[in-house]
């Protein structure tokens, strides 16, 4: 009988210590886990660009507004879709990177340009609206050019600039600058068509609105190529140019009006940066020394998951991308403190633990998981928020609303895995358990109960038989 007593304690020991062994064993690949994130987040920090918003590097707002016309009396979503796919062209051809162009109402866009050299320039260029059209004369009964106030009148031919391919820069015989259309297959079908039917008459072409030459067709054109010639005195290279730049990214739906605009300078934008990045330094020195002073080793601990918080936000910041704004940059210090809120409940919950007498590991597990329903709960709520702000708000609310939110979801990963895995890490291979470790006194800790009637290892998780 005492033979298979010993037996059975022997085989209750192996199976214990293999347990023991699987769970040292998760810990040390989540330790690895987490050192390989902190090395990939440095490597993503220092190889990939940060996206600035306007007020960090300067630039100019523009918010513009649908106009009705004659042909189209309501704006709606589609007229809309089609502004702003018109606008993003136009924007992306004037050769300025990480613009934005965003819808805000029923018929507003709000075109954000960063760095802009001639705002001037980029306004016109914007609001332009770029209708091509080619006309032909306006006949009456018997077949005479129709004369009206301002001279002769044309009516449109159904060919314009919607059946074009693209436009391109290019000289007449006389060296002079000329504009070079290549229609599409259904506009060179058109093109062929009126050429044919115009032979020996004018064919007007117009660019928003004004003649820019009216050749005489003198034979059809088969081949899906025209050319505006500007005139007797043709284009400058400028007008030539922006013709052409603003044919290729195509013609406005309706006219858009620039009804509001707003500048920073790029020295300005800098300041805010440096004067952003300081604020945050501080803000993050000043938790880490509260919690180092008030928690003890929990502190340090939960300093460092604080600092690999921070370079995970930024290496996600960078990889999504987000566009850092200074309330972006506000909601991100924000959530530092979200996290930190987190590790002090989980803290608080342990040292109440560690007060009714269960051992360190036992109080560690403890304090995480009754700890975890209330963060949970609050920072889904904040989640919540997040959500509606970034629906419903403006780009700069957009942009607050989409760091915290990052933020708030890292900070629940920092706090229930990183620090956890850290504070098992150290307390449970390194054998601490001095009260002082958290910032308790001796006489704080209540008596335990002795676990004589049961295994080393079930005693250091607080199970008693």
């Amino acid at each position: 009988i005492l033979i298979g007593l010993v037996g059975s304690e022997m085989c209750i020991r192996d199976r214990n210590n293999d347990l023991r062994g699987q769970v040292m064993n998760q810990k040390k690949f989540m330790l690895l886990a987490i050192i390989l994130l902190t090395i990939g987040s440095i490597i993503t920090i220092l190889k990939v660009p940060t996206k600035f918003g306007l007020d960090l590097i300067g630039g100019a707002r523009l918010v513009l507004e649908a106009q009705t016309t004659d042909n189209i009396v309501k704006i709606t979503p589609e007229v809309m879709d089609s502004l702003q796919f018109a606008i993003e062209k136009r924007v992306n051809a004037l050769g300025v990177s990480e613009t934005i162009v965003q819808k805000a109402g029923d018929r507003r866009l709000i075109v954000e340009i960063p760095n802009v050299k001639d705002l001037k320039q980029a306004k016109q260029f914007l609001g332009d609206t770029a209708e091509l059209e080619f006309k032909e004369l306006k006949k009456d009964d018997k077949g005479q050019p129709v004369i009206g106030p301002n001279g002769e009148e044309w009516i449109s031919t159904g060919l314009s600039g919607k059946d074009l391919r693209k436009a391109e820069i290019g000289n007449d015989q006389t060296g002079h600058w000329v504009v070079s259309l290549e229609f599409n297959d259904e506009g060179a079908k058109k093109f062929a068509t009126l050429t044919t039917r115009l032979v020996g008459q004018p064919m007007a072409i117009f660019f928003n609105g004004e003649i820019q030459s009216a050749p005489v067709i003198n034979e059809p054109i088969r081949g899906g190529m025209a050319q505006i010639s500007g005139g007797r005195d043709g284009f400058d290279i400028k007008e030539a140019r922006d013709m052409v730049n603003l044919l290729n990214a195509g013609a406005l739906p309706v006219p858009a009006e620039i009804i509001e605009e707003n500048t920073v300078g790029p020295t300005l934008g800098l300041d805010s940066l440096k004067k952003s990045k300081t604020a945050g330094f501080i803000g993050l020195g000043l938790v880490i020394l509260f919690m180092i002073a008030y928690y003890r080793l929990p502190g340090i601990i939960a300093s460092v998951a604080l600092v690999i918080y921070g370079l995970m936000s930024l290496a996600i910041f960078k990889i999504v991308p987000v566009t850092l704004t200074l309330a972006g940059i506000a909601g991100f210090i924000l959530s530092i403190g979200m996290a930190v809120d987190a590790n002090i409940l989980i803290f608080e919950r342990t040292k109440e633990e560690l007060k009714m007498g269960k051992t360190f590991y036992a109080a560690i597990n403890a304090g995480f998981e009754r700890a975890f329903t209330s963060i949970f709960d609050s920072n889904m709520t904040t989640l919540i928020t997040c959500a509606i702000l970034y629906m419903l708000g403006s780009s700069i609310v957009r942009g607050f609303a989409l760091t915290l939110a990052i933020g708030v979801l890292l900070s629940m990963f920092s706090a229930i895995t990183i620090t956890r895995n850290f504070m098992h890490v150290f307390f449970d291979h390194f054998n601490l358990e001095h009260p002082g470790l958290f910032g308790l006194k001796e006489n704080e800790i209540q008596t335990a109960f002795k676990a004589e009637d049961t295994t080393a290892n079930k005693a250091k998780y607080g199970v008693l038989d």
